[in-house]
């Protein structure tokens, strides 16, 4: 088994405008883009140089269904298959049925039972796992806001084997579980049900570590994003906002304490 069993390895953004974003990502964060040689037009993100997700039109079907721009992030698995069985076994749908790119791997995207969405993904031979903490210009937090913590921790659980790390009760907003892959301790993400005010179906938030959240949240505001919460200190001292991009698709920064 991988390493990377049950670690977040790949970030994909869907857009309406995807040259528009990698000006607005690039500019903001700090990553460079490297052109796919592939099939489909498709540009990589890069963090020093080594590709961490791509950018790519929404597609057509996903307009239709009224999908507004996204992240999806891709969650690594020896058994693509296994994974999909066990997730319609477990109350799971799958959106995009598993499927092959040629020398990279074979992915499918699902649903989890609360509807947040997610892929799940084996790369064609041995990748490299990445070890330590999430560096400047990494996605550094994974958290899924939903409707039932309880009942999404059993069903990513038996999907991932991930494991409980501390639980923090968060008062009138409940508990705010943190978890690891199987074989780690580094924290990679959280789950909580999320406030009533925040509207839409539940999703997944994914954090890109910046230096300075504070600096880097006027740096949204002047590249035409929006600042939708933040920044605010969290219980460890690390800072944290909630954004979104001009076109449309939500994402959040985090900063280390100094």
């Amino acid at each position: 088994m991988s390493e990377n069993t049950g670690r977040f390895v790949w970030y994909d953004l869907m857009t309406t405008d995807p040259e528009a974003a990698q000006s607005f990502y690039t500019k903001l964060i700090g990553w460079g883009t490297q052109a796919w040689e592939g099939p489909m037009p498709y540009t990589m993100w890069t963090n020093n140089e080594t590709p961490l997700g791509g950018v790519m039109t929404l597609p057509d079907e996903a307009k239709q269904a009224g999908a507004p721009p996204h992240w999806l992030a891709y969650i690594e698995i020896p058994d693509v298959d296994e994974t999909v069985a066990k997730a319609e076994a477990n109350q799971g749908e799958v959106l995009a049925p598993a499927q092959d790119i040629p020398e990279v791997g074979r992915f499918a995207v699902i649903a989890d039972p609360q509807g947040a969405m997610f892929a799940a993904f084996t790369h064609t031979g041995d990748a490299p796992a990445k070890a330590g903490p999430p560096e400047i210009g990494e996605f550094s937090w994974h958290e899924l806001n939903t409707s039932d913590h309880d009942n999404a921790w059993g069903f990513y659980e038996t999907l991932f084997g991930w494991k409980k790390l501390d639980a923090m009760d968060m008062g009138e907003m409940g508990m705010y579980q943190m978890f690891t892959e199987g074989g780690g301790e580094i924290p990679r993400g959280g789950m909580f049900n999320k406030p009533k005010e925040v509207s839409g179906p539940p999703f997944w938030l994914y954090f890109a570590r910046v230096d300075d959240v504070d600096k880097s949240v006027e740096h949204v505001k002047a590249l035409g994003g929006q600042v939708l919460n933040g920044p605010m200190e969290v219980p460890d001292g690390d800072r944290v906002a909630q954004c979104m991009d001009p076109q449309g698709a939500a994402f959040a920064l985090h900063s280390t304490k100094k």
